[in-house]
């Protein structure tokens, strides 16, 4: 007995000892950037030349393939790239979240910015009448399924695109669909023309099989490649710990189960062991990819993330990244760098917008959330970290997050767009380019080559922003050809490094040019429909004071920054008045719709030809 005793003391010793030394290398957040909730942004300093572009904006009033036949509840994107090609797909309902009917849709773009319209990619499932759900009271009538997955693609060993897809079932509006009672996963392969195989299910929950559902079994595919790519998934820990979430409680292949631990994602360190990431900053670390952990996995220390997903991955320049919402709500979205994959060193912005929520719905969240990279290994094409993310469950949105990863530049703007290449042009800048409001360089009117902000959306804006080498004391010359006068505006903003603006100038709605002293604009000058207006600030944060100039003659004399900047790091170029709406004491779960939320605005029309800033001080 004493032998015993001293063999369990020994080996609770070896496991305290082990959970010491696993404790010192969980990831951890050694940073001391903190997230301020009460800005859309965070108060967080952008990575330099971040682009984000939404590839699908909702609309019920367009019930055509253009924006997912009208359904408004949009959400889970998940992400890939092959055959030189980005794969993006995301579920959807018509209203809200877990009210059936479900299906799931496909986006495709050759580069990133230009994205097809949703093609159907696992279309609505309807669940048998008469089915029933352990310990819930409800029986299935006229009932379709909901869709709820956390991957979405595997490429195979040799070469082939899966893609994969669940149908839950939900009985009631208290019902998830995620509670391993559902129908089971389902897979079909996309073909290198673009086309998609037959649709088979690969996991069955455990109250249905090939008997009683409407696809048939994988292996009945007379496709050899195919069966065996299929095979090759289900032999995947990692990837299959990914479905613990919706499959069976006692599911073989599962490795880990535990209903909190949702949302895994992972990536490999040097050494060969496996980081793993599930939601609210969980993570442990395996030794033997997935099959086991060293510890049940634990918040992640000073790493701040609600109920929301967190996507980590080792990065081109051999580097990691974390891209999260780093507070208590879905917003901002941001990211981590770390130089050995356990140890995140600062917090810097990738999107710190919230669109307008234009259609309520039920466990609808304001913000970009629900962040996904590119799934299944796979590679971008330029190096850079691509991620995908839902904006208010709503519209979709890729990221292109240049790599590596900078907060700062050391040159100021030279930028004349009509000599600049245009795939390089704006490698610098950071861009917030909805599908109603795009910000690309194109050819202006006079046939040159100019930065073009458009806007026809009521409910959102473009953005173009410019990080500029820290300065207390700059000039700033830009010249703008606005194509309207009496409709539309375009805000000109001098912020600091945490999105603080001291400085605004606007074109307004009516004619005028203005700048922002206090509580009211004051006016500079009127413009005119395509004319073109060369603008100077003259700018020192330490007087508070900056100057004008319009075409080379000065506007107004010294006017006043409307806050104090300590410098001024960036320049903002936006289609839209300063969004405050939500904030952290908005209630959640918005349950109506905006007036109009299907409708157009006259679209308004800005050219940026150059920019040039020169620090002084």
């Amino acid at each position: 007995m004493m032998i015993r005793i001293n063999k369990i003391s020994v080996a609770a010793l070896l496991a305290m000892s082990s959970i010491k030394a696993s404790a010192q290398d969980t990831v951890r957040y050694v940073g001391t950037t903190l997230s301020n909730v009460d800005y859309h942004h965070g108060q967080l300093s952008p990575a330099v030349g971040v682009h984000n572009i939404q590839t699908m904006r909702a609309n019920r009033d367009i019930k055509d393939s253009t924006t997912g036949f009208g359904w408004t509840y949009n959400h889970a994107p998940m992400l890939t790239y092959w055959n030189n090609t980005f794969f993006l797909e995301y579920l959807s309902n018509p209203v809200g979240e877990h009210i059936p009917p479900g299906q799931s849709f496909l986006q495709t773009s050759k580069d990133g910015y230009k994205w097809s319209a949703p093609a159907v990619a696992f279309p609505p499932y309807k669940i048998p009448d008469g089915t029933k759900k352990e310990g819930y009271n409800g029986v299935a009538k006229d009932l379709t399924a909901v869709m709820h997955q956390r991957m979405g693609f595997y490429i195979s060993n040799k070469n082939r695109l899966l893609m994969f897809a669940y149908y839950g079932l939900v009985l009631g509006p208290k019902d998830d669909p995620n509670d391993g009672n559902g129908v089971g996963r389902v897979v079909r392969e996309i073909y290198k023309d673009g086309s998609f195989g037959p649709v088979y299910f690969i996991r069955y929950n455990h109250a249905f099989n090939e008997k009683n559902t409407s696809y048939p079994f994988f292996e009945r595919s007379k496709d050899k490649g195919f069966v065996e790519a299929c095979k090759e998934a289900l032999g995947n820990t990692l990837l299959i710990q990914q479905w613990a979430e919706e499959a069976d409680r006692n599911d073989p292949l599962v490795a880990l189960h535990n209903e909190n631990y949702k949302a895994f994602n992972y990536y490999q360190l040097p050494d060969g062991r496996t980081v793993g990431f599930w939601k609210v900053a969980l993570t442990s670390i395996s030794a033997d990819k997935g099959k086991t952990w060293l510890y049940n996995p634990v918040r992640a220390p000073r790493f701040v993330n609600s109920n929301a997903k967190i996507w980590g991955q080792r990065t081109a320049d051999g580097k990691y990244v974390t891209v999260y919402n780093p507070s208590e709500f879905r917003w901002p979205l941001a990211l981590s760098v770390s130089d050995d994959g356990l140890n995140y060193k600062n917090l810097l912005l990738v999107n710190g917008e919230i669109t307008s929520m234009r259609y309520g719905g039920n466990y609808k969240s304001y913000g970009p959330q629900y962040v996904r990279g590119l799934e299944a290994g796979a590679q971008s094409p330029d190096g850079n970290c691509w991620v995908t993310y839902s904006m208010n469950k709503e519209d979709i949105w890729v990221s292109n997050i240049p790599v590596p990863v900078r907060d700062k530049v050391d040159r100021d703007v030279n930028d004349d767009f009509a000599q600049l290449p245009p795939a390089n042009a704006l490698k610098e800048w950071n861009i917030f380019s909805p599908l109603w409001a795009p910000v690309a360089v194109e050819k202006a009117p006079d046939g040159t080559q100019a930065l073009a902000l458009k806007d026809k959306d009521p409910f959102d804006y473009a953005k173009a922003e410019h990080v500029l080498p820290a300065a207390r004391k700059m000039t700033a010359t830009f010249t703008v050809v606005p194509q309207q006068a009496d409709h539309g505006n375009l805000h000109i903003e001098f912020q600091d490094a945490k999105g603080i603006p001291g400085i605004r100038l606007v074109f307004d709605s009516t004619g005028s040019l203005t700048v922002k002293p206090g509580y009211r604009n004051k006016n500079l000058t009127t413009y005119k429909a395509g004319e073109k207006y060369e603008i100077t600030v003259s700018l020192n944060t330490e007087a508070r004071f900056y100057t004008v100039a319009v075409n080379g003659k000065q506007q107004g004399g010294n006017q006043i920054f409307f806050a104090p900047l300590e410098n001024v790091q960036r320049i903002v170029f936006r289609t839209g008045d300063v969004r405050r709406f939500p904030n952290a004491d908005t209630p959640t779960d918005q349950m109506y719709d905006l007036p109009n939320a299907g409708a157009q605005a006259r679209e308004a029309v800005y050219y940026i030809k150059s920019m040039k800033t020169k620090k002084e001080l």
